[in-house]
């Protein structure tokens, strides 16, 4: 009803998942990259717990479509399956012949010789199961059951828990202690702070189209955090019923007489005592749980960008080192010109010039294929040695693009590559991609999201 009047191309706030609204603010972009990471690069049990529209099924869609091609994606729905059920249910989503009436030990059988099978093709399989907290405590059991599919060297099956607190408060029985111990990476989505949701509200309402200056005033934002406790749920059914006031109100901006409206109309319940306010800060949400994120990231980043050089060889007379093995710190080098200094990051520096005007010019409909993403690229020089890797490993460098966001204080950088008219043609381009490249886990992505996730691109 008030898309045309605020010039807007879609609603901004659906409550349903739609992916092109997942917003990357608030450690939701970081926790999205550690789960990618952990997904590819481990062999445990995968948890994700949070409150109630906190966004932990938005979360799981992104996840879906950021997966390669290369992955089996399984996603379970309906937490309520009996222990056979979900058996059964998985041979039926990786095509087995129809199982009725055989023993539970019999689809498990089959279950691995198909895994076995996919594994030899060089596919992964990720079971992602939504709503887990539901889940009957035999049916969680079959879960740790499941975890022990495997190969001589490898598990054959990568499964993933979404679920609210009573999943923690599940796993903490005593009985649960095997299944708890299979669990590796534990990660919670926090309520966002006044400081997010007002980055929210502006991200979700730019992405439905909006160009013009911020509709919600600070006291509007206020007080919807107050209210919806840092829930995205929330946030969204309060920030929609407020424009719709709003434009009722002949108005094109939502201050607190709309939000007060708003409020009234949800009459939202009452939530559990350890979720009625918001985290005070990203400090403490790291505390609580929020730093493996952080630690992930500087996992992925330390591993992606690990120096391509080899290691020196340790000196026979370590007082007395050969200088011409020493390896020099990455600071700039003199140029022999006063008060000049040589950069050390000539390719880095010379991509991002070069990508400038294509990043200007691209058409939000094309296509192209993200290597990667830095996160907190601070030393520009491990985006250097990602780019000497991937010119190493043959690939086409006319074809490359860099560009610099800005969040804050802290750059990050993202590297492109190609230009494509469909999903399908960049999807088709991956698949070719040399193997040292496609172990950063490159996705396709359309020019959209690139305009629509920056603050600041390529500005130093």
């Amino acid at each position: 009803m008030y898309l045309e009047h605020y010039g807007l191309s879609e609603p901004p706030f659906r409550i349903t998942p739609h992916t092109d609204f997942f917003f990357a603010g608030a450690n939701r972009g970081a926790t999205l990259e550690a789960l990618l990471y952990a997904i590819s690069h481990d062999e445990g049990i995968v948890k994700i717990s949070g409150e109630v529209g906190s966004g932990k099924t938005m979360l799981c869609r992104v996840l879906m479509e950021r997966l390669p091609a290369s992955v089996v994606v399984i996603y379970l729905a309906n937490p309520s399956l009996s222990r056979e059920d979900i058996l059964y249910a998985l041979a039926d989503e990786l095509g087995i012949p129809p199982l009725d009436n055989c023993r539970p030990a019999t689809v498990m059988r089959a279950l691995q010789e198909k895994l076995v099978a996919l594994y030899a093709e060089g596919k992964q399989v990720v079971v992602l199961i939504d709503e887990a907290h539901a889940m009957p405590v035999e049916t969680l059991e079959e879960i740790r059951l499941l975890s022990n599919l495997e190969s001589n060297r490898h598990k054959l099956l990568q499964l993933v828990l979404f679920g609210q607190p009573e999943l923690d408060a599940t796993l903490s029985r005593p009985d649960m202690r095997q299944l708890r111990e299979r669990i590796t990476h534990n990660f919670r989505l926090e309520p966002l702070v006044q400081t997010d949701i007002a980055e929210y509200l502006d991200f979700r309402m730019r992405a439905a189209g909006y160009r013009g200056p911020s509709v919600f005033t600070p006291e509007a934002i206020g007080r919807i955090a107050r209210v919806s406790a840092g829930l995205t749920r929330r946030i969204n059914i309060l920030a929609d019923k407020a424009l719709l006031a709003s434009f009722a109100n002949g108005s094109h901006q939502v201050g607190s007489r709309e939000i007060e409206a708003a409020i009234r109309d949800a009459e939202f319940s009452e939530l559990p005592k350890s979720s009625r306010r918001p985290r005070a800060s990203h400090a403490l949400s790291w505390a609580s749980g929020g730093a493996v994120v952080v630690l992930f990231a500087l996992a992925v980043w330390q591993y992606l960008f690990r120096p391509t050089e080899p290691s020196v060889t340790p000196q026979t007379n370590a007082t007395s080192p050969d200088p011409s093995q020493m390896r020099l710190p990455a600071t700039p080098v003199e140029s022999g010109i006063p008060g000049e200094a040589v950069s050390t990051t000539p390719l880095l520096d010379k991509l991002l010039e070069e990508s400038r005007p294509w990043l200007q010019s691209v058409a939000s409909d094309r296509w192209f294929i993200q290597l990667f993403t830095a996160i907190d690229a601070n030393d520009p020089t491990q985006v250097e040695s990602f780019l000497a890797n991937i010119r190493n490993a043959g690939l086409e460098m006319g074809q490359v693009r860099v560009y610099r966001l800005t969040s804050g204080d802290k750059p990050r950088y993202g590297i492109l590559y190609g230009d494509y008219v469909s999903r399908q043609e960049a999807v088709n381009v991956l698949n070719t991609l040399p193997s040292e490249v496609k172990r950063y886990r490159p996705y396709p992505r359309q020019a959209l999201r690139l305009k629509l996730e920056g603050k600041t691109m390529n500005k130093d």
